[in-house]
């Protein structure tokens, strides 16, 4: 946590501009201002972080190859401190006091939805990248980035679920814990009749408050029902205080998964080593076959280190960021415009190569059902790898 604050202050407080490169001076005119929110500090900073860090080498680069429409851009960023509320407070201010051309998305469900509700009120495009519930998704002009289903409450636990099988002890009893956080929680809910219908037996369901940093008396109800796996509903560091918290009481779950846990913390944790989670990319083949991919990987992984962040490797948080920005300059490129609603009408129609995959948004509430890019980790030695679907696997890796 001391690196999230010694980054939040060094980056000025709430507001953030990407400097000027050398690179811009190719471009000329007024710049193009896109902003958007992270939660820089707050339960979810850990995350955050990964997503800024991201976002600079995208503007970056985009400035060296002449910015956008032939003009720089500079990317206003504030810090929503993990609180919706004031998502929306921050987004309000981005379109009216700092005029921005374009927004782009804050982090998680509950700030985007927060966002969302701005970007209706004013008839902006938002790309947004981890929203959880996408039938809470009404607004016209809402595009996701993540590569996500229409149905992740349904499709994800089966992911899981599908990869726990393949253990070499497939579990037939499983822990619910999840916190209250709206997707998290929408997904393990989705869980709970996934796991019914699978034939897979539930000894315990608790739920948490968001934020809550006390995991005692769940690390002790967990013990006592004995699981064969334990399912987290957890995000950020959420994982990595459970598991301590079990680690106390000389317990340690058989096997586990959480859904979106800070990747580095969970690292230096031996507890969390074999725990599965949900991702879209990993550093490794076949996903960074592309050389662009390839020197991506590499620049982050330069930057990350200078910024502190305890696993260098492109994963899933920093992957549906670069998403975001490459659908970004894809539609402004292809339209010529900044105008929203050209801009949304062009998504609409066509599709866009990220990272980890195709996206489109020619079905329901601009998600396409069944169009899912996610995929399985495992921590193993030290490392995330891709371990299901087999195809998209690591080289050499197998579920342990």
């Amino acid at each position: 946590m001391k690196i999230d604050r010694r980054r939040a202050l060094a980056a000025g407080g709430a507001l953030l501009s990407a400097m000027a490169l050398p690179g811009v001076l190719r471009a000329q005119g007024k710049p193009i201002r896109i902003g958007s929110t992270l939660p820089l500090t707050g339960p979810l900073a850990s995350l955050a972080i990964i997503h800024k860090v991201t976002a600079e080498i995208c503007v970056e680069n985009l400035n060296k190859r002449g910015g956008l429409l032939g003009r720089p851009v500079e990317w206003v960023l504030r810090d929503d401190q993990s609180k919706p509320e004031l998502t929306r407070t921050l987004y309000e201010q981005l379109i009216t006091a700092d005029t921005v051309d374009l927004i782009q998305s804050p982090y998680a469900t509950a700030s985007i939805l927060a966002a969302m509700g701005v970007a209706q009120r004013y008839n902006k495009v938002l790309l947004h990248t981890s929203f959880g519930i996408p039938k809470l998704a009404k607004y016209d002009m809402q595009f996701q980035t993540a590569g996500s289903p229409f149905d992740p409450e349904n499709v994800w636990p089966n992911h899981i679920f599908d990869a726990a099988a393949k253990l070499p002890k497939p579990p037939k009893t499983i822990a619910i814990v999840t916190s209250k956080f709206p997707s998290v929680h929408a997904i393990s809910v989705g869980a709970r009749e996934v796991m019914k219908k699978r034939g897979l037996t539930e000894v315990l369901h608790l739920e948490y408050e968001f934020g809550n940093r006390d995991y005692g008396a769940i690390a002790s109800r967990v013990k006592e029902a004995n699981p064969d796996f334990l399912w987290g509903g957890t995000n950020g560091i959420d994982p990595v205080l459970m598991l301590e918290a079990m680690k106390k009481i000389d317990y340690r779950p058989p096997a586990q998964a959480h859904l979106f846990p800070a990747p580095g913390p969970m690292l230096k944790l031996p507890e969390a080593q074999g725990a599965l989670a949900l991702t879209t990319f990993e550093s490794h083949a076949p996903f960074t076959d592309d050389p662009v991919i390839a020197q991506f990987v590499k620049t982050y992984g330069e930057r990350a280190q200078q910024a502190g962040i305890p696993y260098t490797s492109v994963d899933l948080q920093s992957a549906i960021m670069y998403a975001s920005w490459q659908v970004l300059e894809s539609a402004v490129t292809a339209t010529k415009s900044l105008d929203d609603k050209t801009i949304g009408a062009w998504l609409k129609k066509n599709e866009v190569k990220t990272l980890f995959g195709t996206l489109r948004w020619n079905g329901p509430q601009n998600y396409v059902e069944g169009a899912d890019l996610y995929k399985v980790k495992q921590l193993q030695q030290g490392k995330w790898v891709v371990v299901h679907p087999t195809q998209w696997a690591a080289p050499g890796a197998k579920l342990t």
